[in-house]
C-alpha cells in the first residue's frame, strides 16, 4: 500500500468503511484500465492518480456516508459513464446486485472489461436509453437504490431515474454545486413520478475542498403508466 492508497483508506475509515488489500487491488486495477482506455476513448478528464482516487473513487463512495448500504440489495446506476458511482460502490459492498445503464455502447464495453478484470459478480450492464429501459417490466419499480452522478438537472433526472426505483426505495442524485434551485424547479416532476424529497446533505471533497451535494429522494408509490415518456422528450420538455 503506497501513500495515496493509505490516505484513501484512512479517509474511508473516518466514515466506518474498511477496505481490504484485495479491494485495494481492485481499485488500482480499475485506475489502470481507466487511464489505458481513456487514451482510446473519452472516459474522463481526470487521469492523475491521486485525483482519480479522490474525485472519482472517494466521491462515488461518499454516497454510502448518507445511505444505509447494509439495507440495500439491488442498485441501478443510470448514465454511469466510466462506472461512477456504481463500480466503486460495488467494490466496497460486494454483495450489491448492480445494474448499470448507459446509452453509449463503447462505455458499456469498457465497463464489461473492468467487471471481468476485477472479477466482479452480480453486475448487469445495459446499453440503452433510460427512458426505454425504464419501461421494461424487470427493471421498472425494481431497485432499492438508484443513482445518477452529474447527468442532468433534477427535473429531467427524476424522469430518467425514478421509474427504476421500487416504492419505498431511494433515488440519490450526486451533484457538485448547490442544487437547491434545481430541487425547487423539480417539484412537479417529483409529484408526477411519485417521489418525495428527503434531504440534501452537503460536504467537501478532501484535499481540495470542492463542494458536493447529494439529493435524496424516496419513491412513495409505483410509477404512473405514462412515465417515462419517449426517449428524448424528458430533456426537451422537462416536467416543470
Amino acid at each position: 500500500m503506497d501513500s495515496i492508497q493509505a490516505q484513501f483508506c484512512s479517509l474511508l475509515q473516518e466514515h466506518g468503511i474498511e477496505v481490504s488489500e484485495e479491494q485495494l487491488k481492485q481499485f488500482e486495477r480499475y485506475y489502470e484500465e481507466l487511464v489505458s482506455w481513456n487514451e482510446k476513448m473519452n472516459l474522463t478528464g481526470i487521469t492523475e492518480r491521486e485525483q482519480v482516487y479522490i474525485k472519482h473513487f472517494y466521491d462515488s463512495i461518499s454516497l454510502a456516508f448518507h445511505v444505509p448500504m447494509g439495507e440495500i440489495e439491488s442498485m441501478a446506476d443510470i448514465g454511469s459513464g466510466a462506472g461512477f458511482p456504481g463500480i466503486p460502490l460495488k467494490i466496497c459492498f460486494p454483495y450489491l446486485q448492480l445494474t448499470i445503464v448507459d446509452s453509449l455502447n463503447k462505455r458499456i464495453q469498457f465497463l464489461q472489461h473492468v467487471v471481468n478484470e476485477l472479477g466482479l459478480n452480480q453486475v448487469r450492464l445495459l446499453h440503452g436509453r433510460a427512458e426505454d429501459l425504464g419501461r421494461q417490466e424487470d427493471l421498472r419499480d425494481a431497485f432499492d437504490l438508484v443513482t445518477a452522478r452529474a447527468v442532468a438537472r433534477m427535473a429531467i433526472l427524476n424522469e430518467f431515474c425514478l421509474p427504476f426505483v421500487k416504492p419505498g426505495g431511494l433515488f440519490v442524485a450526486m451533484k457538485g454545486s448547490n442544487p437547491e434551485d434545481e430541487v425547487k424547479e423539480a417539484a412537479r416532476s417529483l409529484s408526477e413520478l411519485k417521489g418525495k424529497w428527503v434531504s440534501t446533505p452537503a460536504f467537501s471533497l478532501p484535499l481540495e475542498n470542492s463542494e458536493r451535494h447529494l439529493v435524496l429522494i424516496q419513491k412513495t408509490a409505483p410509477t404512473p403508466q405514462k412515465y417515462p415518456r419517449k426517449a428524448g422528450i424528458p430533456a426537451k420538455m422537462p416536467l416543470v
